[in-house]
C-alpha cells in the first residue's frame, strides 16, 4: 500500500510516504488509494490500520530493537568484544546529538503513534456501518498506540504525550509525566481489552492484535507503572498486574494460548508460525516485497557465532546464518542454567555441531587449533562426527580432542569478563526454517513479542512485590516444571523452588527466572530499568557485564534526540533528559 500520510518523526515533523504495510496480516492492500479514500471508506481506512502495524517491525527483528532492549544490560555485550552500536552497547558516546538506536527508535514509533491518533480522531467519519466492526478497528489503533507510547516511555520518561494527529510542523512542545502517558496506556488498552475478538477470529491475518494480546499488553503496563508508584498506589497497580496476568492464565483455553510442553517445543522452528504460547506476533512475509524491508526479520542473525570455515563446517541453513552476529551471553548468564536440570539451557543455546562437509586432520590444523599432533589424520564423517564444541563448562584433555573446542576459561576471563574474540556459545533460539538462501540475510519467522509464559513470570514478580512468596513460587514453578528435563532421569522435583528462595533471594532471584525464560526476546534492558534506581542499575550491570564500565544512573533514560529539540523553539523550556 503506498498512502501519502502525514507523519511525525519525533517532536519535529516530516513528510512521508508510507511504504509497503507487511504482508501476514494478509491486508487489503488497495495500490493507488488516496488520502482521502483511506480516511473516508471501510475499506481504505483498514488499510490505514495495517499501515499503523507497520514500525514495530523497524524495531522487532532489526538491529536497532534488539540493541536497545538487550544490549547494555548483565546478559550481553557486543559479540567477541566488537567496536559496534557502542552508544547503546557500552554507554560509550551517548550523546543527544548521537543517540544512536535509541534516537531511530524515538523517530519511528512517533511517526507511528501519530498515524494512530490520525486513524482514532478520524474513524467517526469512515463510513463504518458495522458497529462491532469499527470498534474492532479503533480498539487495533489503540492497542497500538499503547504499545508504542510504553516503549517511549520507558525509554526516554515524561516527553511529548500526543493524543490527535499531527498533519503540520508544530515548533514547540511540552512535556507530559509518565503517569499520563500510563493513564493513557491504560485506558487505550482496556478499550482494546473489551473489543478486540479472539485471535482465532482474524484467520489467516493472525498477526493482528486480538484480546489476548490486549491483557497481556495491559498486565506489562501494569507491572511498569506499579513501579512509578508508591504506598497505596502502587499495591493497586501490582494487584492489577497480578490480576490481569493470571486472567490470561485462566482464560488461555478461551484466548487460544498455552504453554508448551517443553522448552525444546516452544523455540522448534517447525511450531514458529502461530506460535499457540504467543500472544502477540509479528509476522514476515517470504515474498520480502510485502515485508518492512528486503531483510524482514534478521533476528535469527544476531546472536549466533562463527562456525563456517571450521575443520568440517561449511554454512548451512540448519546452523544458521553466522556472518552477522551483534551480541554473545556473558558468563554470568550462561552461569545462571542448570544445564543438568534446565531444559531450557539446551533448548535455548548450542553448544556443539556436527560436521556437515569432510574434513581430515592434518598436523598444520591441528597445531592451528592447539590440538595434539596424535589427532593427525582423524576424519570428520558428515553427520556423524563432532566439528565443533563451545561450552560453558570446563573440558580436561582439550588438545586430544579431534574437533574446535573451546571450554569456558578459553571463552571468559575469571572475572567475567569476555577472553575470546572469534567464539562464544550463541543463543539459537531464533533460528529460522523459512529461510531458503545459506548465505540470504533475510529471514522469515514470527517474531513472539508477548508470549503466555510472561504471564507467570509478571504475577510471580507483583506476588512477590506483595509479600505473597508462596503465591510468587508457585508461578515460578508452573515454568520450572515445563523447563526440567525429564529424560533419563525426571528432575521436576529438583527444578522447584520455596517461598523461602523468593523471599531470600529479592527481586534479584526474580529478575534471574525472567532471564533464564526470556533471555534475548527484547526486554532486558526494560527489566533492569524498571526493578533498579540508578545506582541499583549501574551495580547490577557493572557486576554481572564487567566490560561495560561506562554505564551511568542517568542512563536508565535515553537520551532526547537534539535534532528534535532543534527543531523546536521551546527546545530550551523542553529540555534534554539528565546527565544529557
Amino acid at each position: 500500500m503506498r498512502t501519502n500520510l502525514y507523519k511525525i518523526a519525533g517532536i519535529g515533523i516530516f513528510v512521508l510516504s508510507m511504504l509497503s504495510c507487511t504482508k501476514n496480516l494478509e491486508e487489503y492492500n488497495p495500490g493507488g488509494a488516496t488520502s482521502d479514500a483511506t480516511w473516508t471508506t471501510p475499506e481504505g481506512f483498514v488499510t490505514a490500520v495495517n499501515g499503523a502495524y507497520r514500525e514495530q517491525r523497524a524495531y522487532y527483528g532489526k538491529e536497532d530493537g534488539t540493541l536497545i532492549s538487550e544490549g547494555g544490560t548483565d546478559l550481553w555485550f557486543t559479540a567477541n568484544k566488537m567496536s559496534f552500536a557502542n552508544q547503546v552497547t557500552k554507554y560509550i558516546g551517548l550523546t543527544a546529538a548521537a543517540p544512536g538506536s535509541a534516537g531511530t527508535i524515538f523517530r519511528l514509533f512517533y511517526q507511528a503513534i501519530n498515524l494512530c491518533n490520525a486513524g482514532i480522531n478520524r474513524i467517526d467519519g469512515a463510513g463504518f456501518t458495522d458497529q462491532a466492526d469499527k470498534n474492532r478497528r479503533l480498539a487495533e489503533l489503540r492497542f497500538l498506540r499503547a504499545f508504542y507510547y510504553w516503549h517511549i516511555v520507558e525509554q526516554f520518561g515524561g516527553v511529548n504525550l500526543r493524543t490527535t494527529e499531527t498533519q503540520t510542523a508544530e515548533l514547540t512542545a511540552t512535556r507530559s509525566p509518565v503517569n499520563a502517558f500510563y493513564d493513557l496506556i491504560i485506558a487505550d488498552l482496556k478499550f482494546a481489552v473489551d473489543n478486540l475478538p479472539n485471535a482465532s477470529f482474524w484467520g489467516a491475518e493472525y498477526s493482528r492484535a486480538s484480546k489476548k494480546s490486549a491483557l497481556g499488553m495491559l498486565a506489562r503496563a501494569y507491572l511498569s507503572r506499579a513501579y512509578y508508584g508508591t504506598g497505596q498506589e502502587r499495591t493497586d497497580y501490582l494487584t492489577l498486574a497480578r490480576n490481569t496476568a493470571n486472567d490470561v492464565i485462566t482464560r488461555k483455553g478461551e484466548l487460544g494460548t498455552d504453554l508448551w510442553a517443553s522448552p525444546a517445543d516452544l523455540w522448534n522452528p517447525q511450531n514458529n508460525r502461530n506460535n499457540k504460547e504467543a500472544l502477540y506476533i509479528i509476522s514476515n512475509s517470504t515474498n520480502v516485497q510485502l515485508d518492512y524491508d528486503l531483510n524482514a526479520n534478521r533476528l535469527h542473525a544476531w546472536y549466533l557465532t562463527t562456525y563456517s570455515g571450521r575443520p568440517g563446517l561449511v554454512r548451512s541453513l540448519a546452523y544458521g546464518f553466522d556472518g552477522q552476529k551483534r551480541l554473545q551471553p556473558t558468563r554470568f548468564l550462561l552461569n545462571l542454567f542448570n544445564e543438568q536440570l534446565d531444559g531450557r539451557y539446551p533448548a535455548s543455546f548450542q553448544e556443539t555441531w556436527t560436521a556437515n562437509t569432510a574434513f581430515t586432520w592434518t598436523a598444520a590444523t591441528a597445531g592451528t587449533y592447539g590440538k595434539s599432533a596424535s589427532i593427525a589424520g582423524t576424519a570428520l564423517v558428515p553427520g556423524t562426527s563432532r566439528a565443533m564444541e563451545l561450552t560453558k563448562q570446563v573440558v580436561p584433555d582439550k588438545a586430544t580432542k579431534p574437533w574446535v573446542l573451546y571450554d569456558i576459561n578459553d571463552l571468559y576471563n575469571t572475572n567475567g569478563t569476555i577472553r575470546s574474540l572469534s567464539d562464544f556459545v550463541p543463543l539459537k533460539k531464533f533460528l529460522d526454517g523459512s529461510r531458503t538462501a545459506v548465505d540470504g540475510q533475510p529471514g522469515f519467522a514470527d517474531i513472539m513479542v508477548i508470549r503466555l509464559a510472561e504471564m507467570y513470570l509478571i504475577a510471580a514478580e507483583a506476588e512477590f512485590q506483595l509479600g505473597n512468596y508462596v503465591a510468587s513460587a508457585a508461578q515460578l514453578n508452573v515454568l520450572r516444571t515445563r523447563a526440567a528435563i525429564k529424560t533419563p532421569v525426571n528432575q521436576t522435583a529438583a527444578m522447584q523452588t520455596t517461598a523461602a528462595e523468593v523471599q531470600s533471594g529479592g527481586i534479584n532471584f526474580i529478575l534471574d527466572e525472567r532471564a533464564r525464560e526470556l533471555c534475548g526476546e527484547h526486554l532486558r534492558w526494560y527489566d533492569l530499568k524498571r526493578v533498579f534506581t540508578g545506582d541499583q542499575f549501574v551495580n547490577r550491570i557493572k557486576t554481572d557485564n564487567p566490560d561495560i564500565v561506562d554505564v551511568q544512573p542517568f542512563h536508565r533514560l535515553r537520551p532526547v534526540p537534539q535534532v528534535e529539540l532543534n527543531a523546536l523553539t521551546n527546545g530550551a523550556e523542553f529540555g534534554q533528559n539528565a546527565g544529557y
